[in-house]
């Protein structure tokens, strides 16, 4: 079980709030020091990084966690798609059971609710504003004001660097693999064979999210050194090792499919089907390189069939 504290307006100190994680068996315990609104929560990301299937996330209270309904939502959700769970000592909520699953789904019910109603006095808003005149927009915008841009600006800013946080437990583990080993290009090619498909990335944008992470503190800026020229058997060694540790089950020919079909991989000859023995001598490769422990690249775990 891993516990999850942060401070309080009232309280800042977690000692009794490690002390009521300790007493519910939590062995690791991670901290944060932000407020309520704030999404810079560093320890929060590797907190739900270290939780694996099986695993229970504790917090003393919800308000603890979440800084709303739907940032609850999306943690448990995070947490249901590992295999995980979520209980707060001090709420009826334990997702490992049908009484805090039917909770979670009233709190998402009411979710809805509350953004259906935001949607509604929008709209209301806006006729009741247009229908005395009023211009649609920011005046200030309107008028280009210096000031009023620049908060856009940021503000756009925010919504990105959010965007990319509440997003990157699906594509930023393959940066993180890969990277400074493999080049930019190789990475998002790796990433664009994501099934269900990620946000949409081109090279330059992939690099900037990157880097955008790495200042937040999300990714270790090694990520970002420049990566080595490597000879063609070696790249495509180090991209069938990792595909291998994350998919040990796969067959040489499930291998030979995803380099042919997803990343579009040529073949020593330059061609575009790569075959299952070709598969097999990528890994020979791999082995040699001491990317892959001889039971990984063994026949009895890559079969051809």
């Amino acid at each position: 079980m891993i516990g999850y504290a942060r401070v309080s307006t009232e309280d800042q100190d977690t000692a009794s709030q490690r002390l009521a994680l300790e007493q519910q068996g939590c062995a690791l315990i991670f901290e944060d020091k932000a407020s309520g609104g704030s999404r810079d929560r560093p320890n929060l990301a590797r907190a739900l990084a270290r939780v694996g299937e099986g695993d229970t996330l504790i917090v003393v209270r919800i308000d603890r966690l979440a800084r709303s309904l739907v940032h609850l939502l999306e943690i448990v959700e995070q947490l249901r798609a590992k295999g995980a769970y979520f209980r707060s000592i001090n709420d009826p909520i334990d997702t490992s059971s049908a009484q805090g699953m039917l909770m979670i789904q009233m709190l998402g019910a009411f979710a809805e609710f509350e953004r259906a109603l935001i949607r509604e006095r929008t709209r209301a808003g806006l006729a009741a504003a247009m229908a005395k005149g009023a211009k649609p927009g920011n005046p200030k915008m309107r008028a280009r004001d210096p000031a009023a841009i620049a908060d856009i600006g940021y503000a756009h800013k925010e919504r990105y660097l959010h965007a990319l946080i509440d997003d990157r437990h699906r594509w930023l583990p393959t940066v993180e693999r890969l990277r400074p080993h493999l080049p930019w290009s190789i990475v998002l090619r790796q990433i664009r064979a994501i099934k269900p498909p990620v946000r949409s990335f081109s090279e330059r944008t992939l690099v900037k999210a990157c880097r955008a992470l790495v200042k937040a503190g999300y990714a270790d800026a090694v990520i970002l050194q420049a990566a080595p020229r490597l000879p063609p058997d070696t790249r495509v060694a180090r991209l069938v090792a990792d595909r291998l540790k994350t998919y040990p089950g796969a067959s040489l020919r499930d291998l030979a499919g995803w380099l042919s079909r997803d990343l579009r991989e040529p073949t020593p000859r330059g061609g575009i089907h790569w075959s299952a023995e070709g598969v097999r001598r990528v890994l020979e490769r791999a082995r040699e390189l001491g990317l892959l422990l001889d039971r990984e690249a063994s026949s009895d775990l890559c079969l051809i069939a």
